[in-house]
């Protein structure tokens, strides 16, 4: 496999050094890296558009390594940033880096061998690194004008701080030369001559190649490559839901919220997401296209998409789970089969309502779908009347009747009702 051509095909591609295309048809497996901060205990979405980029290297006959940057994540890169990002201390950082490696084994192979993944951290080779000797050794091969022809830079300095601007401290200026040793460190030592990344890491990419190629007295060579940074059709930056953002820990993003952000996915959307995120083929992806185009109505596309990232972030199991939850709304699934968490993320966007436990078995459910809820279901007992007069009533998707008790229907895990009005839902909570 090709890796440029695949990428490129995804849409996933973006940039190169010369002759990256070529290094990496000719010596087989070659050895590149993408770089994660530890600043959260989980990667988002985001990240795992980065990495699908190790994902194919590793496919594409290579060996990927991914860099958790415990060293630099103490610093803050200024790519794509406005503003100073508040530190980590070393605990959160060791947390976090736990957690991110344990998602990165979902999606690239361990095994040991030529092409076998694996997981470094910066903080292994900075941790001894002292301030003059790194200043001796490494910030003499960069000028300052070096550094601050980079963009993220520049956007940073443009301004004056009278004007309101943020500007730049010299911890974050520095990103740059740590990140540029991170390179030359695994090009040393572990034989690495690609680095890769979203398409805003390009000046922090390069620095690393010249970085290389003066601290080895212009022998070293390395390249450079960067993928599509992923936006939505209208140029907003993609990743988050109305909750914020989508994170690849259940705990922090639970698989139904996450089946339910893949399968929202705006049609005009779909196409380049099903590119990057799944490794459907080519002509598979084509084929779900046009089966799309005859009834795009029955969201073919998302739900290819859906189902394919839920299973490889989270389980089959996880699936199926989202799957029947989301059925509860649209297609009529079984409440009562429904955990706790995950009825609680389906109802999240519904008025919800508490009621005493003790005065329950007191009320006829007319009364506890108007007064007893204060009128968010019903404004009035009558108004009720005449909706269940009409068949127009759900408790627990049972119809509910004209002389029903408000226990006539059992409590979800002993402490939900779920009222329908219409095709409007409401969750009633029993305390």
């Amino acid at each position: 496999m090709n890796l440029i051509d695949e990428l490129r095909w995804r849409g996933m591609f973006h940039d190169m050094m010369p002759g990256t295309e070529e290094h990496l048809l000719k010596n087989a497996p070659i050895t590149g890296y993408i770089g994660f901060d530890p600043t959260a205990p989980s990667l988002h979405i985001g990240n795992l558009a980065t990495i699908m980029l190790l994902v194919h290297l590793q496919r594409a006959g290579h060996r990927p390594l991914a860099l958790v940057g415990g060293a630099t994540g103490m610093i803050g890169d200024p790519s794509g940033k406005s503003a100073e990002r508040n530190l980590l201390d070393e605990t959160a950082l060791r947390r976090n880096q736990a957690g991110i490696q344990a998602q990165l084994e979902k999606f690239l192979d361990f095994t040991p061998g030529p092409t076998g993944a694996q997981v470094v951290n910066n903080y292994d080779w900075f941790k001894d690194f002292g301030f003059l000797q790194f200043l001796r050794e490494v910030g003499k091969h960069l000028t300052v004008n070096y550094m601050m022809a980079k963009d993220s830079v520049k956007r940073r300095i443009s301004g004056n701080e009278d004007s309101g601007a943020e500007g730049i401290s010299y911890t974050e200026f520095s990103y740059q030369l740590l990140q540029g040793y991170d390179f030359f460190h695994l090009y040393k030592e572990l034989g690495t001559t690609l680095q890769m990344g979203a398409s805003d890491q390009w000046g922090n990419i390069t620095t690393g190649t010249e970085l290389i190629r003066r601290m080895s007295g212009g022998e070293g060579k390395a390249y450079a490559l960067t993928g599509q940074l992923i936006t939505k059709a209208d140029g907003t930056k993609y990743g988050k839901s109305e909750t914020g953002t989508v994170w690849l820990d259940p705990t922090m993003t639970s698989p139904y919220q996450f089946y339910q952000f893949f399968l929202g996915a705006a049609d005009e959307d779909a196409p380049r997401l099903i590119r990057v995120f799944t490794l459907l083929s080519q002509a598979e992806i084509e084929a779900l296209e046009a089966e799309h185009a005859q009834a795009p109505h029955l969201r073919t596309l998302q739900k290819a998409l859906a189902k394919d990232v839920t299973i490889r972030v989270h389980s089959a199991e996880a699936f199926e789970g989202a799957l029947a939850a989301s059925q509860v709304l649209f297609g009529g699934g079984d409440l009562a089969s429904l955990p706790e968490a995950t009825l609680l993320d389906v109802f999240a966007g519904v008025p919800q309502v508490e009621v005493s436990r003790a005065e329950l078995a007191d009320l006829d459910a007319l009364t506890l779908l108007s007064t007893a809820t204060g009128g968010v279901i019903f404004a009035s007992k009558g108004e009720a009347r005449k909706m269940v007069q009409n068949n127009g009533v759900k408790l627990n998707r049972q119809k509910v009747t004209l002389d029903q008790s408000a226990t006539a229907v059992p409590a979800l895990l002993d402490k939900y009702l779920v009222a329908q009005k219409g095709k409007s839902y409401f969750l009633i909570k029993l305390v």
